[in-house]
């Protein structure tokens, strides 16, 4: 426990005032008053008290609730050397994005299903089965063909548009990208890139995933983004490589790159990340540098002014932030279709009602003899008889 606490307090406190932005300064202060302690939490117990005032101020740091589900990355897929802490291997998806609703099978259930949940076509569905079931002056015609109608023209332009996205996806997936492997350049597709391959981007050309920012051509290690696919701001952002690799500028000083990469898990929040990077050397001790969102290049922004980078993968696929931003989007309805529900609503409830006072006002005037038939339509006694006769000399007639 002591060795974790003091893992933990080591990383939060290492971060810095610009990667982890306390909420409350006064915390900072308390935490880096137990910097002594925490650094050498490994050789020595952190007291009761101090671990629960560490605990609340790590609390309180943006993006570190839940370090335990942190991932640690290899960087180019290079285990640490031996002495260093055992780390589990985590699966993670692959590159490809898939921005479609609907496949080949299961497009004509999944639209019916999200056709009918509009009010208004779920109204007209309930008209003409009701039509179609009881014995009804109207042909269930005249509802149900405008319904079929327009059930056929959604759907179609649906299924036009889902197959856009499918192209898209497509030519997206398979955009080429430059890998670092062994030391040289190899260039495969986008959906073929995993977690912890060291990627080279060029001049204009947009991140095929979430990066950690590790060097460019520049020498103060910056490089230019566009993020205008992102957040709309067509302003240039700068972003900062990391101290310790900035200076590899070749793809034989990046492949001998050794360092893993600790940060939280996947989170839509495009502003906001935590991490720390262990570079490995001929020390024995790790280098330890803090990660925030100015070393983070996100999938969908544009490299602009600089020749080119180097980054490693943390986030791919449907797990980069752009794709979780994605997801989190509801299916957009327009205002007069909101105002049309609600009328639809109370008309509903109105016609239903009805049927119920009809239904209930029939069988109380029924329920009294000789009231077979409604009051504007009564039948004289004679007619009665009459009646019972036919009905007698036509069973008799079947028999």
């Amino acid at each position: 426990m002591a060795r974790a606490v003091g893992r933990t307090a080591h990383l939060a406190l290492s971060l810095g005032w610009r990667s982890v932005p306390f909420e409350d300064k006064q915390e900072v202060k308390k935490a880096a008053l137990l910097k002594g302690s925490a650094v050498t939490a490994a050789a020595e117990p952190v007291p009761h008290r101090r671990e629960e005032q560490l605990r609340a101020a790590l609390q309180r740091c943006a993006g570190e609730e839940n370090w335990v589900d942190s991932r640690t990355i290899y960087v180019g897929h290079r285990e640490p050397p031996p002495g260093a802490e055992a780390y589990i291997p985590q699966r993670y998806p692959d590159n490809r994005i898939v921005s479609s609703k609907y496949t080949f099978w299961n497009f004509i259930p999944k639209n019916l299903f999200e056709q009918f949940r509009r009010i208004a076509n779920f109204y007209f569905l309930i008209i003409f089965l009701v039509q179609l079931i009881i014995d009804t002056p109207t042909s269930p015609v005249t509802s149900g063909l405008p319904l079929f109608f327009v059930i056929t023209v959604t759907a179609i332009k649906q299924g036009y548009e889902d197959w856009l996205r499918h192209k898209a996806d497509n030519a997206m997936n398979q955009c080429p990208v430059h890998f670092i492997q062994h030391g040289k350049l190899v260039r495969k597709q986008s959906r073929k890139l995993r977690v912890g391959d060291i990627v080279m981007v060029k001049e204009d050309e947009t991140f095929p995933c979430d990066l950690i920012f590790l060097s460019s051509n520049r020498g103060d290690g910056t490089c230019h983004v566009t993020t205008a696919s992102l957040d709309g701001e067509s302003s240039h952002k700068t972003h900062y490589a990391v101290q310790d690799t900035k200076g590899f500028h070749t793809e034989e000083d990046i492949d001998g790159l050794h360092a893993t990469i600790e940060c939280e898990q996947p989170q839509p929040d495009l502003y906001k990340f935590v991490g720390r990077i262990n570079v490995y050397s001929d020390l024995n001790d790790p280098v330890v540098r803090p990660l925030g969102s100015e070393n983070l290049l996100l999938r969908g922004a544009t490299l602009k002014n600089t020749e080119k980078i180097f980054g490693v993968a943390i986030y791919t696929g449907m797990e980069t932030k752009m794709a979780l931003n994605y997801q989190s989007k509801s299916q957009k309805r327009s205002a007069v279709e909101k105002s049309m529900n609600v009328f639809l609503i109370v008309y509903l409830c109105i016609l239903i009602s009805k049927a119920l006072i009809n239904t209930v006002l029939k069988y109380v005037w029924q329920s009294e003899p000789f009231r077979d038939e409604p009051w504007y339509n009564q039948k004289t006694e004679a007619e009665r008889q009459r009646n019972l006769v036919r009905r007698a000399t036509a069973r008799y007639d079947q028999r």
